[in-house]
């Protein structure tokens, strides 16, 4: 019966299917959130809504879930205690035969809500419409305390849809947008299918050893690491422009912004969002930037560490590429720092020297 009720909701070409349960839990999102808010579908499922809702509209919302739009520990006006937590406890459990039937205009909803988006285009929050209704959510099997199994109870089905239309620039543009997740570090943790297609690499070799500096131009590391210590004090880097390098040893232009992903008050991951450029784009980016910068450099060695190059004691990467890759194995194997030189090879100058000289 869900399954009939969802694929009907999945039709509607602007939104996604959103299941909550009374006690606020994410039940089940349809994949489509992460065009509209960033979250991948594994990110918010069996989550608490509320971790993703503006603190302005959580009571809205909550009022929202009960039968009778009067949730318990809420009173009107006056945010519950519970808010942004999920407590199975304040949850009251319903019989049916204390509750309107199922199919009564009663139990039919349309309200809006903030909430929180990961996409570059929103100031941080994106308003959706909820339009669908409570309905009986079977199949929990969850038990009360003494044991007995207790009775399905009403879930809010919805299909949620932007206020705002997207503009004809979003639509031309977000067939090709992709999304990364990373470690706090920046290490590459997913991809998606588009962030495949556009960079050539699977998820395994995005992953294989340090941070995600070793896919940034040199000239770009230093302003990319600048952006990243903003992301991690403000929550948001900023529009960032620069090169990755893709499976073939070109390099990409991606105007992206990252963003910090909280759970339980702390930052757990962070996410990418990229839009590819093409390279007149991104030269006029660079002409901007070197503007503001006192100096330019091609790989960035020594205007970048200020150290006499090569570093002794450190084999140069810019030798053959037999020797490059042997290189790579032997500095991700000590899993950090080198005992040999004392340089981190996750660290921006050991990415840096982890790059072949053929890329530039």
């Amino acid at each position: 019966e869900h399954g009939m009720y969802l694929s009907s909701l999945s039709q509607a070409l602007n939104g996604f299917v959103l299941v909550v349960t009374s006690e606020g839990l994410i039940f089940y999102s349809s994949h489509t959130i992460q065009d509209y808010l960033g979250f991948h579908q594994t990110d918010v499922m069996h989550q608490s809504v509320f971790e993703i809702i503006h603190t302005e509209d959580q009571p809205e919302f909550r009022r929202n879930l009960h039968w009778a739009h009067n949730p318990p520990h809420a009173p009107e006006g006056e945010p519950s205690l519970e808010v942004g937590k999920s407590h199975g406890s304040s949850a009251v459990i319903y019989k049916p035969d204390q509750l309107p039937p199922e199919n009564s205009s009663f139990l039919e909803r349309s309200f809006v809500c903030r909430f929180r988006c990961l996409l570059d285009n929103s100031s941080g929050f994106l308003a959706l419409n909820l339009q669908g209704r409570l309905k009986f959510l079977h199949g929990q099997n969850k038990r009360s305390e003494d044991g007995s199994a207790l009775p399905p109870q009403l879930a809010l089905f919805a299909i949620s849809t932007p206020l705002q239309p997207p503009s004809i620039l979003q639509i031309r543009t977000k067939n090709m947008i992709f999304r990364t997740k990373h470690k706090l570090d920046f290490t590459p943790l997913a991809c998606d299918a588009k962030g495949k297609i556009v960079l050539g690499y699977t998820e395994t070799e995005l992953r294989m050893c340090g941070t995600g500096y070793q896919f940034v131009h040199a000239a770009d590391t230093l302003y990319c690491a600048e952006n990243h210590v903003r992301m991690m004090k403000t929550g948001e880097s900023g529009l960032t422009v620069f090169r990755l390098l893709t499976k073939e040893n070109r390099w990409k232009w991606v105007q992206a912004n990252a963003r910090l992903v909280y759970k339980n008050g702390k930052p757990e991951y962070i996410v990418v969002t990229q839009r590819p450029l093409v390279e007149e784009e991104g030269g006029e980016h660079l002409r901007k930037r070197s503007m503001h910068l006192p100096f330019t450099f091609a790989t960035g060695e020594a205007l970048l560490y200020q150290s006499t190059y090569p570093l002794l004691g450190f084999p140069d990467p810019f030798q053959s590429k037999e020797k490059t890759s042997k290189f790579k194995k032997t500095s991700c194997s000590h899993g950090g720092r080198s005992q040999k030189n004392g340089v981190d090879p996750s660290s921006l100058l050991g990415a840096v020297m982890r790059q072949d000289k053929a890329v530039y």
